[in-house]
């Protein structure tokens, strides 16, 4: 599964964070989920840590996750 790529973030002057994906506002976090997160992306890799809070980490597995005998209906 390739890297995730594309995301920034800001931190707002009311300490509010915002996610972008290549432009748009993916996620906006407040209060203790926002220094939550801030803890988190400083030491970590950046791009997988704000894929996984906005929850776009998933892309790329599904048709895997799919097929396994385990999920078949």
């Amino acid at each position: 599964m390739p890297k995730p790529h594309g995301f920034s973030y800001r931190q707002q002057q009311d300490d509010s964070v915002v996610i972008t994906h290549q432009g748009r506002t993916a996620a906006t976090l407040r209060g203790g989920r926002a220094d939550k997160f801030l803890a988190e992306v400083g030491s970590g890799d950046a791009q997988l840590v704000m894929a996984r809070w906005t929850g776009a980490y998933k892309f790329g597995n599904e048709r895997t996750a799919k097929n396994h005998p385990r999920n078949r209906r």
